[in-house]
């Protein structure tokens, strides 16, 4: 979202009280470098105001409320602050030290056993407005989120150039049609039903416009990961780069129209791939699955980071270990745990399985 112009504001200021303006001025103008802009009165200055590191902020000698918290963020938090992860001003203002760049952070594996049914969820409203619904509320521990995202009326969507910081995340059109933009990938472009996008780490795009009822199926790890706002950038930039690399990764644009369909790993089983492995060096895969021939997935076990799937069309039984039958339909999706036994049965001719594992190959055993 575009920042909003309000008429009559000029700048924005901080205030912080002390009880010792020269002591805690020269904390901020000494230590962290910031500017002195203004003090007066002249003769005993009671106010000072000081910038820098893009904040403002008025110091008051005597100012009531609370010292507050300022957070730099640094290129080298160690040199800033000797080691140190915060600073306490002599006004008791705590200034935080925090890496410009932190590095991403992976929340252990934590497997299990997810069933999770089209009616079962409440919605809810995220980013830009869009309904969210979560398919993995337990998030396997923190490492991996699922969202069934919809716009039930359509039209604009009221989005900014975004990117996320992730190690992994694509999006599979599930109904409808939505219009997308992204960072050296060419003009505005839809997907629809059955296509699919990668998008690498930190990828500029938006979200323009949708059709009435959209609904896509977001897979993303970690499941806490940064959106961040690029104000700066305009889409769609001028170069075409399809080959681009974004933190080892490539885009991919699966279109349903020209895919093609080849026998999967198990008997009477056929999945179209959407291209994910190779873009993502073997990190994560994608696919749908479809049944030839065949009422039934054989009971096996896998060894994967992780293996979910979402029931696209038709119907199906999951078996697995431990657990009572589960009768699936369209909008249900599972989660299979790395070691556990599981099958499907009774699959109806139309079932289709969208399925999204890391790594793209990962070891199945019967």
């Amino acid at each position: 979202m575009a920042e909003k112009k309000v008429s009559g504001i000029e700048t924005a200021e901080i205030v912080l009280p002390c009880p010792d303006l020269t002591e805690t001025l020269s904390f901020f103008t000494g230590r962290l470098g910031f500017r002195l802009d203004a003090t007066f009165p002249a003769d005993d200055p009671a106010v000072a105001l000081a910038s820098g590191h893009g904040l403002r902020i008025r110091l008051e000698r005597g100012g009531q409320g609370a010292p507050g918290i300022i957070r730099l963020h640094c290129a080298d938090p160690a040199e800033i602050a000797n080691g140190e992860t915060s600073l306490t001003a002599p006004n008791g203002t705590r200034v935080e030290i925090v890496d410009a760049d932190p590095p991403l952070v992976l929340p252990p594996i934590d497997q299990s056993f997810v069933v999770n049914r089209i009616g079962g969820g409440a919605w809810g409203v995220g980013r830009a407005g869009m309904g969210y619904r979560d398919l993995i509320p337990n998030r396997q521990g923190g490492r991996f989120i699922a969202s069934h995202i919809r716009i039930p009326d359509g039209g604009p969507v009221p989005d900014a150039v975004h990117f996320h910081r992730v190690r992994f995340q694509m999006i599979y059109c599930y109904r409808g049609w939505v219009d997308l933009l992204y960072e050296d990938q060419g003009p505005l472009f839809r997907i629809q039903a059955g296509d699919c996008v990668l998008q690498p780490p930190e990828i500029r795009h938006r979200v323009v416009e949708s059709s009435p009822g959209l609904e896509v199926i977001e897979i993303g790890c970690p499941a806490d990961h940064m959106t961040c706002i690029d104000h700066a950038l305009d889409l769609p930039t001028p170069d075409l780069r399809p080959d681009r690399d974004y933190s080892g990764q490539r885009f991919v644009r699966h279109r349903l129209a020209s895919a093609s369909w080849r026998p999967w790993r198990l008997e009477g089983i056929e999945a179209r791939d959407i291209g994910i492995g190779a873009a993502t060096n073997g990190l994560a895969g994608a696919r749908v699955i479809r049944f030839k021939g065949t009422e039934c997935m054989p009971a096996h076990r896998h060894a994967a980071e992780f293996v979910f799937r979402f029931v696209l069309e038709g119907s199906t039984t999951l078996q697995a270990d431990g657990h009572d039958p589960q009768a699936l339909s369209a909008g249900d999706s599972f989660v299979i745990p790395n070691g556990m036994t599981y099958g499907l049965n009774g699959c109806s001719d139309d079932l289709e399985l969208l399925e999204v594992a890391l790594p793209t190959n990962y070891r199945i055993t019967m």
